[in-house]
């Protein structure tokens, strides 16, 4: 999966699509480095951060996916917004999947609306806001804690008429480098829901604040963890660099 942000302050300046980055030539650039889908996000969510409103995101989103399902008809795309009037508006101009980082707690038209557009629905796990979320995130214990707001939000998509879900523990997203990192070794503890896992670690600080360096010098780090994710059954690599990420999926499969 690769990531095309239409955001201008996304922690990873090379994600950015601007006049260094225009849109179609850097999504075909990641179709022919071996993007299966293509994801799409209209709205800023790092930490701290103050979002969008619902009108500015769809004013920023609309115009792109209307052009990049023209130019990729056979592309599956994803849009990533926690808005079900956003889901909705999304799936008329094309988009196959939504990807919701709160997982149906920051909209709760969210599921009834996946499943009257019935479209497969990424659940990530999210403590907090993104405003909130990384104000002294603190677990008990981070594997267990994730496991059962995953498994509670499943039930509930499900009990809505959701059934093509996808699942991701949500790295960064509330969570302490050291947070981070036990998820990325026990992630095979996730298989107990028995849905596809995303892996979202694409230059994220765990990597970067690891190994003291910027998010533009973390793709090495990336691809280290990628590596690791894959080896542990991680079915979908949400990634900013595609080529290397498909390198790592070709390979972890001769191990």
């Amino acid at each position: 999966m690769g990531i095309l942000n239409l955001t201008t302050d996304s922690f990873y300046s090379g994600s950015q699509i601007d006049a260094t980055h225009p849109l179609l030539e850097t999504a075909t650039k990641m179709v022919n480095e071996g993007a299966a889908i293509l994801d799409i996000g209209a709205v800023s969510t790092h930490p701290g951060v103050d979002l969008l409103t619902e009108n500015e995101e769809l004013k920023r989103l609309l115009p792109s996916l209307k052009l990049i399902r023209k130019e990729f008809p056979n592309i599956l795309i994803s849009v990533d917004t926690f808005r079900a009037n956003v889901a909705i508006k999304a799936a008329d101009e094309g988009a196959d999947i939504i990807n919701d980082i709160s997982g149906g707690t920051m909209d709760e038209a969210m599921f009834k609306t996946i499943a009257a557009l019935h479209i497969p629905y990424i659940l990530m796990h999210i403590q907090g806001t993104p405003k909130t979320m990384q104000n002294s995130p603190v677990y008990e214990n981070v594997v267990k804690e994730v496991n059962y707001f995953l498994a509670q939000q499943i039930i509930k998509a499900e009990q809505a008429g959701v059934y093509d879900i996808i699942i991701d523990p949500g790295f960064g997203f509330g969570k302490t480098v050291e947070h981070n990192f036990e998820l990325l070794n026990k992630l095979e503890l996730f298989h107990i829901h028995n849905k596809p896992i995303l892996a979202g670690l694409s230059r994220k600080s765990m990597i970067y604040k690891t190994l003291n360096v910027s998010p533009d010098d973390s793709l090495n780090g990336t691809t280290a963890l990628n590596s690791i994710a894959v080896a542990k059954g991680a079915h979908i690599l949400r990634v900013h660099d595609v080529k290397e990420a498909s390198e790592v999926i070709q390979l972890v499969a001769r191990r």
